[in-house]
């Protein structure tokens, strides 16, 4: 399952095969694998603002982990059962995660940034029977519990009191050592709730073969980690793909320390302070956290920085923030792809010569990627389908959490639809397109939102933009962009149009956007992706008035 170190992308997949143990836990691997003769390897990093950062071995968090595995299984949770993680990056979440592995019930993680009608609608749909939280979480959860009738057991890692579990007692008194459930690579260990994009969100639940099957790309994408002194960090939330499987428990299972920092709205400064300070080589950082970088200036002057790969995925990096990454911080951004349902299948690696501005990348070694028609054939390389992947895969999703109907048409044939366009070409390089729902069509084009917001992002007057379809009479569709300017610009009529006019001069006559309209904050999902699908409804209600 480990990607033999081979100076080329042919010979690494000439010479990859996969080979997971018929025997696989994802908290064994994470943890008791590297405690049982490393104990005292730090594992964890805590960033705190005032300097007291903190630090753990690998042998505590077993001892730990085995505790909380203990202490759940005597308030009857059993294998098979959901339990829910609403929390912040914290060794606390991570512990409560290898527990719940070890037991071989299934963690549902969620984020503390959800309102109470979505997280009512995840426990609900899920059937958690507990849920591990913090002080904020519990005043959430306070006025939903009532209508969870599944929910028996509620455990804060803050403040408890009444109906409420400590976590810290729990630990405390139970034993530290525990007998890991026998699970194989298709036992259920993880559900992720879709992000919600494009309609209602969906339970997709993981074996614990999806461990594994993220490794051959996590070590694409950073240079072959582990190397010495590596160390991971990603601002993304473990509450969602990108955070738990993109950093968090790969890392771990690699043996590199991931640090870990405090919940809060995305801060340029405190990103680079955190990366410097902490000394992290590798660093996971969506694309809209890179293009906030942007507002730093001179950064390599103000922070002292050891960074030697940055991995990017969740929508479209897109040529312009590429470029930028490469010329200030000296680093060629690795974008990669992948969903909620099949993670981490398209990579670039640009220690192999595999890198290309505005092209996500390769297929990683072992994962068979594809462009189809909607009847499932494959397209020749120039023209635009939609991006499938090939199963049997290790990192595919088991199905959607009750809804067997929903994950026969997530497939034609042996393919997995991924609801997303792009084109490849002669070389197997990806192009993303944008998603077929969100393709806008105008006088009888069809454009891909994905180049214009790129193209946007490069005007010094705009921090975010997204670009949707505006339903027009005459071309069907018009482009309109949405922007959150920069720092020091007002949002006028006169910018608009030079907004307007530099999409016209770079990209072409029929994609520039024929509105702009200036926001003040972008609506964006938990996973740090733009929620086109709530510009397009606002729209839509505008134009009913």
């Amino acid at each position: 399952m480990f990607l033999p170190e081979f100076g080329s992308y042919k010979a690494l997949h000439r010479e990859f095969s996969w080979q997971i143990p018929p025997n696989f836990n994802i908290g064994r691997a994470v943890c008791d694998d590297w405690a049982v003769q490393h104990a005292d390897r730090v594992c964890l990093e805590h960033f705190s603002p005032d300097g007291r950062h903190l630090s753990m071995t690998y042998g505590e968090l077993s001892a730990k982990s085995a505790a909380f595995a203990n202490a759940l299984t005597a308030l009857g949770i059993a294998r098979g059962d959901r339990v829910a993680l609403l929390l912040p990056q914290s060794f606390e979440t991570v512990i409560a995660h290898v527990a719940i592995y070890k037991m071989g019930a299934i963690a549902l993680p969620l984020a503390l940034l959800f309102g109470v009608e979505a997280l009512e609608y995840r426990l609900s749909a899920a059937g958690a029977r507990a849920v591990v939280t913090n002080e904020f979480g519990l005043s959430r959860l306070e006025e939903i519990r009532p209508r969870l009738p599944a929910l028996e057991h509620v455990i804060s890692t803050g403040p408890a009191s009444g109906a409420v579990h400590s976590f810290a007692s729990l630990v405390g008194a139970h034993p530290s050592v525990f007998d890991v459930a026998e699970t194989g690579p298709d036992t259920p260990a993880l559900m992720i709730f879709t992000s919600g994009t494009t309609g209602p969100p969906k339970g997709a639940l993981h074996g614990h073969r999806v461990l594994p099957g993220h490794i051959p790309g996590f070590q694409m994408v950073h240079d072959f980690l582990p190397k010495p002194g590596d160390k991971v960090w990603t601002p993304s939330d473990w509450a969602w793909a990108g955070g738990l499987l993109n950093a968090l428990l790969p890392a771990l299972m690699l043996g590199v320390p991931v640090v870990s920092s405090p919940a809060q709205k995305f801060d340029p400064d405190m990103a680079f302070r955190i990366m410097a300070e902490m000394k992290v080589k590798n660093a996971f950082i969506p694309p809209t956290a890179l293009r906030l970088l942007k507002s730093v200036d001179r950064p390599l002057e103000k922070y002292d920085l050891v960074l030697r790969s940055i991995g990017s995925a969740g929508e479209s990096l897109g040529r312009e923030t590429y470029e930028w990454v490469k010329a200030t911080l000296g680093i060629v951004p690795n974008e990669f792809y992948g969903q909620t349902e099949c993670n981490f299948v398209l990579g670039s690696a640009a220690h192999l010569g595999v890198t290309r501005g505005g092209a996500i990348g390769r297929a990683v070694p072992g994962h068979r990627v594809a462009i189809i028609d909607d009847d499932g054939r494959e397209v020749p390389a120039g023209v635009t389908g939609q991006v499938a992947i090939a199963r049997p895969d290790p990192v595919m999703f088991l199905g959607y959490w009750n809804d067997e109907a929903a994950t026969a048409r997530k497939f034609v044939g042996d393919w997995m639809k991924t609801g997303d366009l792009g084109r490849r070409d002669a070389e197997g390089y990806v192009e993303f397109f944008g998603r077929d729902d969100d393709v806008i069509t105008s006088s009888g084009y069809r454009i891909g939102p994905a180049e214009i917001e790129d193209c946007l992002s490069g005007h010094p007057a705009v921090k975010l933009a997204a670009a949707i379809g505006k339903p027009d009479p005459l071309r069907t569709e018009i482009v309109k962009a949405f922007v959150v300017v920069a720092d020091g610009y007002l949002p006028t009529p006169a910018l608009a149009g030079e907004i307007s006019n530099w999409v016209k001069q770079r990209l072409s006559m029929h994609e520039y956007p024929r509105e702009v309209e200036f926001i003040a904050e972008m609506p964006l999902t938990t996973s740090g992706k733009v929620i086109r699908r709530l510009l397009r409804d606002r729209e839509l209600a505008v134009a009913a008035e």
